[in-house]
């Protein structure tokens, strides 16, 4: 059994870490919000066709309504933005921005009425993280290092950090199905709806050729797919029922970690010493955060999965 968890502990390490590059190679010639739609559309569908033929029930009307609110706020507002920012920021720092969701989750908590007031030691690790945070994408004058970062990229990837952590709490309270792959297709096929309503309303698919796609992007659609989201979710369902929820929480530490590696070795990334400086800080708050919070329930860590990944 031991070497089953590692070895799906490894492939989540791998897979959820190179999503953020193969966000990268397939928005190159195909629409962000776009490719994110058609990408969770597919992935949805199949997992949900799955789940039917499992015996599973279907989402009733309220729980359709849940998924789509969380599945919006997580797949568009989270992985959408991800993905139409990383036209501009490099794979490996949209990674490291994301990591720092547990960060917006203790503040967000802590604003929601009855909501878990942090600790100091919480303080202490929020002021960490975010001076880690403003090394990695503060002005280059006071952080050190030549990469001047699209500003609207960098407000995009935190604007999505909120709307992740946004969804993420909503989801602990919301009417939802009782299997975690169910609420997971019903969240991707929802999602899929507002990324398709934005990408039309923003004009991106306007003289876009679906002629032109490249193979190399085709083939970054079909790995997020197939790879990214199915097998890296499946799993994390898996390594939830057989392992301890704090083995499988450091997929949060490492992913990030793998981005950079992938985005310098194979995206041409640039990796400056301010960004390790970032990596060792913003990983070491969100582990300080966690070790002394409140534990994790096993049901929490299902509902705050990361599809965006």
């Amino acid at each position: 059994m031991k070497s089953k968890i590692w070895l799906a502990l490894i492939t989540l390490y791998i897979v959820w870490g190179s999503t953020y590059f193969g966000i990268k190679v397939a928005i190159e010639t195909i629409p962000p919000f776009f490719h994110a739609a058609i990408r969770f559309l597919i992935s949805g569908v199949i997992i949900l066709l799955w789940q039917k033929a499992a015996g599973q029930e279907m989402p009733t009307r309220r729980q359709w309504g849940s998924t789509f609110i969380i599945g919006n706020l997580l797949l568009l507002g989270g992985n959408g933005l991800v993905s139409w920012a990383e036209q501009f920021i490099p794979s490996g720092i949209a990674a490291l921005t994301i990591a720092t969701v547990p960060l917006w989750l203790v503040i967000l908590e802590a604003m929601r009425p009855g909501g878990f007031k942090p600790t100091w030691q919480a303080i202490t690790g929020l002021a960490i993280g975010f001076l880690g945070i403003f090394i990695l994408v503060g002005p280059a004058e006071f952080s050190g290092g030549g990469m001047k970062l699209d500003p609207f990229g960098v407000i995009a990837l935190l604007t999505a950090c909120i709307l992740w952590a946004i969804g993420s709490i909503y989801s602990k309270s919301a009417d939802l199905p009782k299997s975690s792959f169910m609420t997971t297709g019903a969240e991707m096929l929802m999602g899929s709806i507002g990324l398709i309503v934005v990408s039309l309303l923003t004009g991106e698919l306007n003289g876009w050729n679906p002629a032109e796609t490249s193979t190399r992007s085709l083939i970054g659609l079909v790995y997020l797919i197939t790879i990214g989201s199915i097998i890296g979710f499946g799993s994390y369902i898996w390594l939830l029922q057989n392992a301890p929820i704090s083995l499988v929480a450091t997929y949060a530490y490492v992913n990030p970690i793998v981005a950079v590696i992938l985005g310098y070795l194979f995206g041409n990334e640039a990796l400056e010493p301010r960004i390790w400086l970032a990596t060792a800080i913003i990983i070491g708050a969100v582990i300080f955060i966690n070790s002394r919070g409140r534990p994790r329930v096993q049901k929490e860590a299902e509902e705050v999965f990361s599809s965006g990944k």
